[in-house]
Formats: structure tokens, sequence, C-alpha cells
């Protein structure tokens, strides 16, 4: 077998390897991004997760006291871009009007909210405290009973 015999080979190998590695580079920047929740329970887990990255000082970290400052109870209406289209209060906290503006600034300054499948309509409970730290529902530690 001759040098000259073996290169032909080596250049066909190193070539196969390359359109490889090429396609598999431009199969991965072209994937789309992860798929939407399908159920609501998902999507309320992933919006959830969303706010909290947004308010990361503002989280109660541990077991809720037994008393709460507030609880409010928020239905949100979610567009297929992630914006919200209606909210609208089925507990409002009425003996804490500042809780109520800062819910409602906080889920405003959160859009984009992840793109749901379609639209999402989704409740969550905010369990605010006196510090004023909160906790959602959805993601809550739980509350001390005594």
């Amino acid at each position: 077998m001759t040098y000259s015999s073996i290169l032909p080979h080596s250049r066909k190998l190193r070539r196969a390897t390359l359109l490889t590695a090429t396609a598999a580079l431009l199969a991965a920047c072209s994937a789309p991004p992860s798929a939407p929740p399908k159920s609501t329970t998902g999507y309320r887990q992933e919006a959830a997760r969303h706010l909290y990255a947004l308010n990361t000082q503002r989280i109660y970290q541990g077991k809720l006291p037994p008393l709460l400052y507030a609880v409010g109870v928020l239905q949100l209406d979610i567009n297929r871009q992630g914006r919200i289209d209606s909210l609208q209060w089925l507990r409002k906290p009425a003996h804490a009007p500042e809780v109520v503006r800062e819910i409602e600034r906080s889920v405003r300054a959160a859009q984009p909210f992840p793109i749901p499948a379609g639209t999402a309509r989704y409740t969550e409970t905010w369990l605010w405290d006196q510090s004023g730290k909160f906790q959602l529902d959805t993601l809550s530690e739980g509350q001390l009973s005594q």
C-alpha cells in the first residue's frame, strides 16, 4: 500500500466528519425554544418562577408566619406574546391598597411572561407578609402553625 492510496481515504473520512459536525452544529442552532407548557398547572408554575426570578429580594424565605398581612387572589389572561390581556382580582386585600398596587405593578413589570401554548388564563394567590415580602401559593414553602 502506498501513501497515495491512503491519502484519498483519509480525505474522505475527514470530509465526512466535517460534514457531520457541521450538520449537528446547524441543527443545534435552529432548534426551537423549549415547548410552552401544555397544562394550566405547568404554566402557573412557569409564571410563578418567572415572577420569583424578577423579585428575588422580595421573596419571603422559609415558612410564612401564621398571620399574614394580606392575601390576594389575582387572575391573569396572558396572550400569545406573553403580555397581559386582562387582570382581575378574585380576592382583593381591600385593607391593604398598597399591596394591591404593588402586586399589580409587579405583574405588569414582569411582562413579557413565558409564552403560553395559545393563550393562558391562570390564577395566583399572593401571600403577603408585613415585612413587604411575599410568596406565591404555587411555590410557597408553607406556613407556620403558631
